[in-house]
């Protein structure tokens, strides 16, 4: 194993060890707070499929989110589905909801590239926005549908602690899984549509099945998190798939790290601590995100999951230097 990649290994290792002891030694607030930063570390990675490892920046990805929230509340509001053990398979039904979706999506964006799929997938987004606002007979509109519970089954999911290591189990299952998907042949030619998709083709991959597979599973990705994120506030509302969480999620992957999956989650840590915690503080949060970000993007392009990186190159740059600055005999 190589050093950056041992250093890597590393620091993911004591950032999930980390997650794991922290409800332990906080309060509740903090715990509603690292729920959600597990929620949209979910919806980042399902972001960071499509931006970090096939080169296209997707600007919808609040809709699926949406469908898939939409889906548990309405089963468990309506019809009472989702807080026992159907649980399980209303988080299923949300994966397959969230696919279904990004499948239509997928036939009108995927020949797209660059800022035409930013604004074709922009553009789509709004549209379960417009449905989630006008549909008033299943959504209730911009009252949004409340949950009356969480799921229960065998242990009650209603503490905030249980429900939290709840979703971090989910977050460690979407983890593991994606990292086996970016890794295995089919991820490495992501990599390479994204490097040259003209070479790809040339080379005999049929890179429209592999960018529409891939939008299929991020899509599937953002409804599961989507269920999670329903009994996180207990309300799904429009505000769920307005065009701000789609561009807050995007910059998540940006700030983390692009092609890393951690990253995204590291990035989510970062906007919500600030949105969340800073501006019960300070009325000025907005401008410390903005200089974390162009700080970040300056100086370190692969994101803050890159930051030993950086910092071991400034060490040898100072290292460098001070060799340079010693008398020769």
């Amino acid at each position: 194993m190589t050093a950056p990649l041992r250093t890597k290994v590393l620091l993911v290792a004591a950032l999930l060890i980390g997650l794991g002891v922290a409800p332990q030694l906080s309060n509740s607030y903090v715990v509603l707070l690292l729920t959600k930063v597990l929620v949209f570390g979910m919806l980042a990675m399902s972001t960071d499929l499509l931006l970090g490892y096939t080169g296209v920046a997707p600007m919808g990805q609040a809709a699926y989110l949406a469908v898939g929230a939409y889906f548990a509340a309405i089963l468990g509001d309506r019809f009472g589905i989702g807080l026992g053990c159907d649980f399980l398979a209303v988080l299923a039904g949300g994966f397959i909801a969230g696919a279904l979706v990004a499948s239509v999506f997928g036939l009108i964006a995927v020949r797209s590239t660059g800022v035409y799929f930013l604004m074709i997938t922009l553009a789509l987004g709004m549209v379960i926005w417009g449905l989630a606002y006008r549909w008033n007979s299943l959504t209730h509109g911009d009252n949004g549908i409340n949950l009356t519970g969480r799921p229960a089954c065998g242990i009650s999911f209603v503490d905030p602690i249980a429900y939290y290591y709840l979703v971090f189990a989910a977050f460690l299952s979407m983890l593991g899984g994606l990292f086996l998907l970016v890794n295995s042949p089919f991820g490495r030619s992501l990599v390479g549509i994204r490097e040259s998709e003209i070479r790809m083709r040339i080379l005999g991959y049929n890179t429209w099945l592999h960018k529409y597979l891939i939008m299929l599973i991020s899509g599937a990705c953002g409804g599961f998190a989507g269920v999670l994120w329903a009994y996180v506030n207990r309300i799904v509302s429009p505000q769920d798939a307005v065009l701000t969480t789609s561009v807050d999620v995007l910059l998540m992957v940006i700030l983390g790290g692009p092609g890393s999956l951690v990253g995204g989650v590291i990035g989510a840590g970062v906007v919500l601590f600030l949105r969340e915690y800073l501006s019960t503080q300070v009325t000025w949060w907005q401008y410390v995100l903005g200089i974390v970000y162009i700080l970040t993007i300056y100086y370190m392009p692969d994101g803050l999951i890159g930051l030993p990186k950086y910092v071991k190159a400034l060490q040898r740059k100072k290292t460098g230097q001070t060799t340079a600055a010693l008398p020769s005999h």
